[in-house]
């Protein structure tokens, strides 16, 4: 039964050298005024190669919460401060308000939060989310790490996912994946709460460059919008998306920049950057249209998509590239089936005979699969480079600049001196 239509070292660095330096010795020497010049928010091409600017003057996000389950978000970050407006953590690692990051991939949660709803640190400077004005829960997990309890990985995820539902989340962000097509029957319940409280679970593809060679679960849940990549010519990304049948939509998943838990900046790829975009962009519907239902919005963001010429779904991109104008004024037709029948539907068939899934752990004979980060795309290892942190500029870019500068004009006057030395010289022997 469907309902009728209308309610993405352990870093991901940096693929390529900036010279960030030698750009802020021009402003700084030249006397250019930087508050328009920033590198970082010039890096974030897609929010107006995919419209977003545009779809800002019909919303930014406001009064929509999303909550993000992944290793923790760092709330006192300049463009995520005042967004995360509650938190818990589930892993017994962190803090209790889910804001101190953990586990190896610690700065993984902040990343994906930034690109969600980053606000910016100043006029045209900072990340800037694709939704800067919705609000942020965050869930911190331990993805595959020891917790001393015996609250198991999958435990850790089912029960963030109820505490989101709870606390009033209205979209549920997934940047992880569990590098299975199936998952663990408290996962059944976990989802299907969320879907009966009308919350939306936008998940990761995963990247197939980095092993995830099909999508894996959550992203394998029916009812969950599936995310997957494509590159800056909005072509699949071969390192940084996964394919299959379960794919909802594709979304830039390259060269994006986030910001990490300390400030600073790095620019990463992977369907964990592209997942946060999609969730921006439900957040844009549900602010637009708060009497939709969870069906209706993903129906808006789904059939809006440009399908790029292929038959749809696409194992590659789903039912296409998001269009986030067009997601929010076009006249939608077509109908989403209920994510809560779908997965009622899936729990019906598959789980009757009620046998233990070998390798969830369930039937205590297994070795236990456990959730990760969804890993990010490989890198080169010349990769190393950090966008510029107020730290760099103020103790080593600036006054390394000045120095620089200070050095060339001596050596200017110099050669002046000299050259004039030799012309008195000259005159002196006529």
């Amino acid at each position: 039964m469907t309902r009728p239509a209308p309610r993405a070292s352990r870093r991901a660095r940096l693929a390529r050298m900036l010279g960030a330096g030698a750009v802020t010795a021009v402003l700084v020497l030249g006397g250019a005024q930087p508050a328009h010049a920033d590198t970082v928010r010039d890096l974030e091409y897609w929010l107006t190669d995919y419209g977003f600017t545009t779809a800002w003057t019909t919303s930014k996000g406001d009064g929509v919460t999303v909550a993000v389950i992944d290793t923790g978000v760092n709330g006192n970050v300049a463009e995520l401060r005042g967004a995360v407006v509650g938190g818990t953590d589930v892993s017994g690692l962190g803090s209790p308000d889910g804001q101190t990051p953990v586990g190896d991939e610690s700065e993984h949660g902040t990343l994906v939060a930034s690109l969600l709803a980053g606000r910016g640190t100043g006029e045209g400077s900072g990340v800037l989310g694709v939704a800067p004005e919705a609000d942020l829960l965050t869930a911190s997990v331990a993805f595959g790490q020891d917790t001393g309890s015996e609250k198991s990985n999958d435990d850790q995820i089912a029960e963030a996912v109820k505490w989101a539902v709870d606390n009033g989340a209205d979209v549920i962000n997934m940047s992880l994946t569990r590098n299975t097509r199936d998952w663990p029957e408290s996962w059944d319940e976990a989802f299907m709460y969320a879907f009966q409280h009308d919350v939306i679970v936008v998940a990761a593809a995963g990247n197939r460059g980095s092993g995830t060679s099909e999508v894996g679960a959550p992203a394998t849940i029916p009812g969950v919008l599936t995310v997957a990549g494509v590159d800056r010519d909005q072509n699949a990304s071969f390192d940084a998306s996964s394919q299959g049948i379960t794919i909802s939509v594709a979304a830039p998943s390259e060269d994006l920049v986030g910001v990490l838990p300390d400030g600073g900046y790095v620019q990463w790829s992977g369907t964990s950057a592209a997942t946060p975009i999609v969730s921006g962009l439900v957040a844009l519907v549900r602010a637009a249209y708060p009497d939709l239902d969870d069906a209706e919005v993903i129906n808006r963001v789904v059939r809006t998509a440009d399908p790029k010429g292929e038959d749809v779904p696409s194992p590659l991109y789903g039912y296409g590239i998001i269009d986030p104008v067009a997601a929010l004024t076009a006249d939608v037709t077509g109908e989403w089936q209920d994510p809560e029948e779908a997965l009622a539907e899936w729990i019906r068939v598959h789980r009757r005979a009620a046998v233990p899934d070998a390798g969830t752990g369930t039937d205590g004979g297994e070795e236990q699969i456990v959730p990760i980060a969804d890993p990010p795309a490989p890198r080169s290892d010349s990769a190393k480079t950090l966008l510029p942190t107020p730290w760099t500029l103020a103790y080593i870019t600036v006054p390394l600049s000045l120095v620089a500068g200070f050095g060339t004009l001596a050596a200017l006057l110099g050669i002046g001196a000299t050259r004039h030395t030799r012309r008195a010289a000259s005159r002196r022997s006529q």
